[in-house]
């Protein structure tokens, strides 16, 4: 029961982004467990998701928005209060990396990895964040940053995804600040390198080099995520907010 009392979400709905594979997929599976209703926004669909989380008894359903669009969160956040009634939680999860020099990537290429890392992640705070001061809800938000936010990647270069990582840490402690006195937390986790669908499509050669300077020797699993962010959106994590968690098997520490 004590437990229950600390890191319970029975009652909580929680909104995952991007949870049709890979971190959101798993941590979707994970909040689930712990009691949470969760609402999948992707751009293609998480029914996949959704029957995993059902058939272990949970209560899942996904709807499809692009996060980059103002127009679709908004319709989605208000179709989750008419279904669900309130948001409790946002995991913002969406994201993508181009790994490309700063000479050989595309202005567009740049845009597209800010407008989904950190624009995306502004979007659905904003039109969360709304919802929780308006109906009174004491909500908590966790953005998905990166060790590459604190740290430059090596010995790929990947400067558009830095920069919207860094981005990410500091619209995490800005909108903690700004929301504190509603009783809203933010906060961001920084995950190292994990092992993910979409790790799955770099070259061999770049994880070879990569392996030496992970003290751990090894990547990480998207289900040594889940107690962080666990602990943030829980009630644990009452005296938490504006604070980065760096999960990345002591990578930045070296």
């Amino acid at each position: 029961m004590y437990l229950e009392e600390l890191f319970g979400l029975h009652g909580k709905t929680a909104i995952v982004t991007g949870a049709g594979r890979g971190i959101g997929q798993v941590v979707a599976c994970g909040l689930a467990k712990a009691g949470a209703e969760i609402v999948i926004i992707s751009r293609s669909g998480a029914q996949e998701t959704v029957d995993m989380i059902t058939k272990e008894g949970g209560k899942a359903y996904d709807l499809r928005a692009d996060v980059t669009k103002e127009e679709e969160v908004d319709w989605a956040v208000a179709e989750i209060m008419k279904r669900s009634g309130k948001i409790d939680i946002l995991f913002n999860n969406a994201g993508i990396c181009i790994h490309k020099g700063t000479l050989e990537a595309s202005i567009e290429e740049w845009r597209s990895v800010i407008d989904t890392n950190l624009t995306g992640e502004y979007i659905m705070s904003r039109a969360v964040g709304r919802v929780m001061i308006e109906n009174k809800i004491k909500g908590a938000i966790v953005n998905m940053a990166s060790m590459s936010g604190t740290i430059v990647n090596i010995p790929q270069w990947q400067a558009s995804y830095n920069a919207s990582k860094a981005g990410v840490i500091h619209l995490t402690k800005s909108l903690a600040a700004e929301w504190i006195d509603y009783g809203i937390r933010v906060n961001s986790i920084s995950p190292g390198y994990i092992a993910t669908p979409m790790s799955a499509d770099v070259p061999k050669d770049l994880k070879d080099a990569w392996e030496p300077l992970m003290p751990m020797h090894r990547m990480g699993i998207p289900e040594e995520l889940i107690p962080a962010i666990l602990y943030l959106v829980s009630p644990a994590a009452g005296y938490t907010t504006g604070t980065d968690i760096i999960v990345d098997g002591g990578y930045t520490c070296i």
